[in-house]
């Protein structure tokens, strides 16, 4: 019940901002089911070994980026990849709303590269039974090492909220991800929207956008977050032709906090289609891309002929 309340103020709470940016798009539901059904199972999902608090709290936080990210599958089968899993809201909704054979894989920090698995609870939709699944998954590094997979082995790849834990070499990663596709095959990758909202009244108040330091680590903070424009930019250099991109609000919107929003409509005008707090983008793996070498905006300091 208190998930519920915390869920419905946080909509009511946002509302004002919807009306003068579309912040907030259609939230795409699997058939037959509406929004708060699929907020209580995606909030029951539980990895044994995490905090509980914390997880309730991630559940509801972050619930509509976990239902849009599911939404740019529908209509899409065959193998999967999900990089970075856990804590797998996104996995759930996967397994029980696509036909998607799903194959994870995610890392924590370990230096061994191996098959693991994780044990995750969570309550049927409707009856409420309580359930446990063994989820298996590869641990490895998606910066530093080879996907532990063949050339052209899955459909579709999903590389939700990892581009901006990077800390050397997004071009490396997006190559590793192309190998792994097949021809045609689909890139799902989700993050946060450098330029969302939030931060522009931050920058107007003389606020700092940057990400704090983190306890987990260099891999636990933002190192480099990224505009629309840049991520289409970067993707179709590497040889991806997005087919589908958009911004969303995800949870509460703080922009009020930093300036008054009846302000902004006037000033924001050529831009209030991509202020949303994620970016959510689908690319098709074609057979282009500078193989050797990377974009001169997004590196620098690198050997002549090495930056394109």
């Amino acid at each position: 019940m208190l998930k519920s309340i915390i869920h419905a103020f946080l909509q009511r709470r946002n509302r004002n901002r919807y009306a003068l940016f579309p912040l907030a798009p259609l939230l795409p539901l699997p058939d037959g089911l509406n929004e708060q059904d699929l907020f209580e199972f995606v909030t029951s999902v539980r990895v044994q070994d995490a905090p509980e608090q914390e997880m309730r709290s991630y559940g509801t936080h972050d619930f509509r980026r976990f239902v849009y990210t599911w939404g740019m599958t529908r209509g899409l089968s065959g193998k999967c990849l999900e990089l970075g899993a856990n804590p797998y809201f996104t996995t759930m909704l996967l397994k029980k709303f696509t036909n998607l054979e799903v194959t994870l894989a995610n890392y924590f920090g370990h230096s061994t590269n191996e098959e693991c698995t994780q044990a995750v609870d969570y309550r049927e939709l409707i009856s409420g039974e309580p359930k446990t699944e063994q989820l298996a998954f590869q641990h490895f590094n998606v910066e530093n090492d080879v996907f532990p997979y063949a050339d052209g082995q899955f459909d579709l790849v999903i590389f939700a909220e990892i581009i901006e834990h990077l800390l050397n070499d997004p071009c490396k990663v997006l190559r590793e991800i192309k190998r792994v596709l097949k021809p045609n095959g689909t890139l799902v990758l989700t993050t946060p929207n450098v330029a969302r909202l939030e931060n522009v009244t931050r920058l107007i108040r003389g606020a700092n956008i940057y990400d704090p330091y983190s306890g987990y680590g260099p891999y636990g903070r933002h190192n480099r977050e990224y505009t629309c424009q840049e991520l289409d930019q970067l993707l179709r250099f590497e040889g991806y032709e997005p087919t589908e991109c958009f911004t969303a609000d995800v949870h509460s919107n703080q922009a009020d906090t930093f300036f008054t929003m009846q302000k902004l409509p006037n000033m924001l005008r050529c831009r209030r289609n991509d202020l949303g707090q994620y970016i959510f983008l689908k690319a098709i793996s074609t057979p282009h891309g500078f193989l050797a070498q990377r974009p001169a905006w997004l590196y620098r300091s690198y050997p002549q002929g090495e930056l394109v």
